[in-house]
């Protein structure tokens, strides 16, 4: 991958392209009035645009950049604030000073939920492998400006984690987190989603396995949650009880962390 600003660039723009480029590990290519499509044939590589609003990932096997935007978690804080449910924020049971470790960040969206609920007290770490998508996002949270006081801040609070998440749960203590949350790319795409495609591109896809359930449920105080698609097995694969949402395309799985606690006790003593 390559990385080169807009078309209308200056100096402070080519200055945080390079510093993209040297944090990213990829070189750093002036835009000379040069189209998009002539970088990516020059060098045949993908190219991450540094403009002066947003990061913009032009993949040479996609239609459309790839960007931050926090759309979605928007309307959901919208929401949150007019007193409705969000489905993720009850499945998870979060309330104001908890905290969440979200192991598949992604766009983000579950997370800035999450965080506007939690509030200045509580502590949201996103996990992300993909490591220009960890950075695109954390950038995003950092930078995107929305007219809504409330987003702004629930979005600067999340911490974003740049690591496998396998590697994250081994080294963290029992019970470090209140919950633990998998959103791993579904075995069967909801073709509508928004944005899903692009981001598909670019997640790891990685299987989500009992040993990683396992760890999560060592690490959460409360429980672990899943969410997947309304036809994934995984939920009775990995041991989630699933909640049934009539109508809705994804569900949510839960395990509650006092059960493996009990589990492990009454095997110890065995």
């Amino acid at each position: 991958m390559i990385v080169s600003t807009s078309a209308r660039t200056n100096k402070n723009l080519e200055e945080k392209a390079k510093k993209t480029a040297d944090e990213l590990g990829c070189r750093f290519v002036r835009r000379e009035k040069r189209s998009i499509a002539s970088l990516q044939a020059h060098y045949h590589s993908d190219c991450l645009i540094v403009a002066k609003s947003r990061l913009e990932l032009y993949s040479r096997d996609a239609e459309e950049p790839f960007f931050f935007h926090p759309n979605s978690a928007s309307f959901r804080v919208k929401r949150l604030m007019r007193g409705e449910e969000d489905p993720f924020i009850a499945a998870a049971g979060l309330r104001p000073g908890m905290s969440l470790l979200d192991c598949t960040l992604g766009l983000a969206s579950d997370s800035v939920a999450a965080s506007f609920v939690t509030g200045a007290a509580g502590r949201v770490t996103g996990v992300e492998g993909q490591p220009v998508l960890a950075y695109m996002v954390r950038e995003g949270l950092k930078e995107w400006v929305s007219p809504l006081p409330e987003l702004n801040a629930a979005m600067k609070r999340i911490e974003v984690v740049n690591e496998p998440y396998e590697s994250v749960l081994a080294r963290l203590p029992d019970q470090s987190f209140d919950i633990v949350y998998f959103d791993p790319m579904f075995a069967k795409p909801i073709l509508t989603s928004e944005g899903i495609a692009g981001l598909r591109k670019l997640a790891i896809q990685n299987e989500l396995t009992k040993d990683a359930v396992h760890e999560a449920l060592r690490v959460a105080k409360h429980r672990v949650v899943l969410k997947d698609h309304y036809q994934s097995g995984r939920f009775a694969e990995l041991g989630f009880a699933q909640q049934i949402r009539p109508a809705s395309l994804f569900h949510f799985g839960t395990i509650e962390a006092e059960d493996k606690r009990r589990v492990d006790s009454v095997t110890n003593k065995e």
